[in-house]
């Protein structure tokens, strides 16, 4: 019996472009104490062979219709994944019974052949891997599902093949600059063993930078919101560029409103789109999911405003030739446009008077769509808030 255990060094998210690291241990448990005592042999447990790979999996619902160029079996692109031409094809195929079609994956790595582990004895290999900069983010839609896993197989004499599989969370960050971009005039340059040398910056670094530049520019947008009947509200949103666990904030200013605002609610949505070309009917729209939402009660007020949290497990905005996803925030306002403004603040009322709400009101709701965009955080900010499982074991 060997224990086989995957961790992820850094936890399971990381960004497009990164290097995945992954430690796995071969372990052979010490047999029971009465066991030990009657042997008179040493006993070794033996692996032929251990192999890790990277892959992402798209999955679909009756709905879309997948592209025939590239409809390929998880088994096929598996199996077929040769080394340069150098290398026979191996056998294999971390996607075997699984459902899908495969859109990424990386070249297998053999970990050892041949490996002999006495009682107690374990050995551990690190499994290192560079997601592609093109490797779209992992997502759970409506219609679409694309998952990313290293898978881990290994295989005794004259045994089926074993596989341990190690989920991942990818997210992509867009314009993200080329690692390689400025690195040719450096190393061009002559030596001077007299300067220190720079340490070039990782592919977190600078995709963080892009964050960072993005997200914290702060132009505040005023928004006159009205219907056929007159204004309702002002509102203010600070920025346009947001990122995973950060808060929107907006305020309303009902000072100036002409059409008196009884309450009002946003919610934070996600629009699903499939490509025109991959939808089995024409009639098939976005796909709108509601996430976060604020209320509040808004009668007679003159300022407001909205504290709507973005949560960590959602997906940034992307864009692929099967799907594209979008943000967005839903207003919906209801409104009382043959309310007395007298009736609705109470502002002819004398000290002795209690203004007491209306019984009834004859309202009208409107919507209001505002499209934000969402990027990606830290890829150890998501793990820690998320709590996702970075070790996973099987035994063989």
């Amino acid at each position: 019996m060997i224990d086989v255990t995957a961790k992820l060094v850094r936890g399971p998210v990381y960004l497009a472009g990164e290097a995945v690291e992954c430690y796995i241990t071969f372990s052979s448990p010490l047999p029971a104490s009465h066991v030990r005592s009657q042997s008179n042999s040493d006993i070794f447990e033996s692996l032929a062979w251990a192999s890790a790979q990277i892959h992402c999996q798209c999955t679909t619902n009756n709905k879309v219709a997948y592209p025939e160029t590239s409809s390929v079996t998880p088994e096929e692109l598996s199996t077929a994944n040769a080394v340069d031409g150098l290398f026979p094809a191996t056998s294999f195929a971390p996607c075997r019974g699984e459902t899908g079609h495969i859109v990424l994956s990386t070249k297998p790595k053999i970990l050892f052949c041949d490996l002999r582990l006495a009682s107690g004895e374990s050995k551990s290999y690190l499994y290192s891997e560079v997601l592609p900069n093109e490797a779209p983010p992992s997502y759970r839609g409506q219609a679409v599902k694309y998952s990313y896993k290293i898978t881990i197989g290994m295989q005794r004499v004259n045994s089926p093949i074993k596989l341990l599989r190690v989920p991942l969370r990818v997210l992509v960050v867009n314009g993200l600059p080329e690692s390689g971009a400025c690195g040719d005039s450096e190393d061009l340059s002559p030596s001077n063993p007299f300067l220190e040398t720079q340490r070039r910056d990782t592919p977190l670094t600078l995709a963080m930078q892009v964050l960072q530049n993005v997200t914290a520019r702060r132009s505040p947008n005023f928004y006159n919101i009205t219907n056929a009947k007159g204004k309702v509200v002002r509102f203010c949103l600070f920025k346009q560029a947001y990122k995973l666990g950060e808060d929107i904030v907006g305020t309303f200013d009902f000072t100036d409103s002409t059409v008196p605002c009884v309450q009002f609610s946003v919610m934070l949505q996600s629009e699903e789109e499939i490509a025109p070309s991959c939808r089995r009917m024409v009639r098939y729209g976005p796909a709108v999911v509601s996430y976060n939402k604020y209320h509040e009660m808004c009668l007679s007020l003159k300022c407001s405003q909205m504290i709507l949290p973005i949560p960590l497990h959602i997906t940034p905005a992307f864009s692929t030739e099967l799907v594209s996803l979008r943000w967005r925030l839903h207003f919906e306002f209801v409104t009382c446009p043959s309310c007395d403004n007298s009736l609705v603040t109470g502002k002819n009322l004398t000290d002795r008077n209690v203004w007491q709400g209306p019984a009834s009101l004859d309202i009208e709701t409107m919507v209001w769509n505002l499209p934000i965009k969402i990027y990606p955080t830290t890829p150890l900010q998501v793990s820690q808030g998320l709590q996702a499982q970075a070790k996973h074991s099987i035994i063989i």
